[in-house]
């Protein structure tokens, strides 16, 4: 009798480690797939500022010594405002810039006659094209500068000219509030008259001035 109530006694205590046990497992934990991360689109809407630098080559044409070819740098800053509808971006920017831009001849001006640019600005509109953070666009419109013209030795005389300009660029967002841009402009000022002030009387002329811009900037997004 004994024995029945052992083997009994130590069946039930088997039943319930083992009961115990299966409690002490856990449930695995429901399965979720990975939601995909959201990516927000970059946008361009906003005002902005920033700074430009770069250089430019062209020419300047005096009637009675000729064309002569220009280049130097320039460096200066920038303002606009973008809208963006879509994928399309529409602006306005303006920028002024200080401009080392030169060149002389002595085709029949022994002393050397120099057409200088010392400062050029420009109003021009935009239209991009917003590819996430990246916007190839055009641009246009009118450019403002100083056209110098000089011989050394002999009188100098300067004129604040307007003209047009076209052009266009990149830009890319390296971060929330910054981009940087690479552009291209073709500037054109247009030609004035400097009379005997051009060279104390060697020279009478109207004075020219264009230049191929190559640039790039820095912009801070507001």
């Amino acid at each position: 009798m004994k024995r029945v109530v052992f083997a009994f006694v130590a069946l039930a205590a088997m039943t319930a480690i083992a009961a115990a046990a299966d409690l002490a497992r856990r449930a695995p934990a429901p399965y979720y797939p990975a939601q995909p991360a959201i990516v927000q689109i970059y946008n361009w809407t906003g005002f902005y500022v920033g700074i430009n630098g770069g250089g430019g080559f062209g020419s300047s044409n005096w009637d009675s010594t000729g064309s002569r070819d220009v280049s130097g740098g320039l460096i200066g800053g920038t303002a606009g405002y973008n809208y963006q509808f879509g994928q399309v971006v529409a602006g306005i920017e303006g920028d002024i810039d200080w401009s080392g831009i030169n060149g002389s001849t002595t085709n029949l001006c022994p002393p050397g006659c120099k057409t200088s640019n010392t400062w050029l600005a420009t109003v021009r509109g935009r239209l991009g094209y917003a590819a996430d953070r990246f916007m190839p666009y055009i641009t246009g419109g009118a450019a403002f500068g100083n056209i110098k013209a000089s011989v050394p030795g002999f009188a100098q005389t300067s004129s604040d000219n307007s003209g047009w300009t076209i052009g266009a660029g990149l830009e890319a967002a390296l971060a929330p509030n910054w981009t940087a841009k690479v552009e291209y402009l073709y500037v054109n000022l247009g030609s004035f008259n400097c009379g005997l002030n051009c060279g104390g009387g060697i020279v009478t002329d109207n004075v020219s001035f264009h230049a191929n811009l190559l640039r790039a900037g820095v912009n801070y997004r507001f």
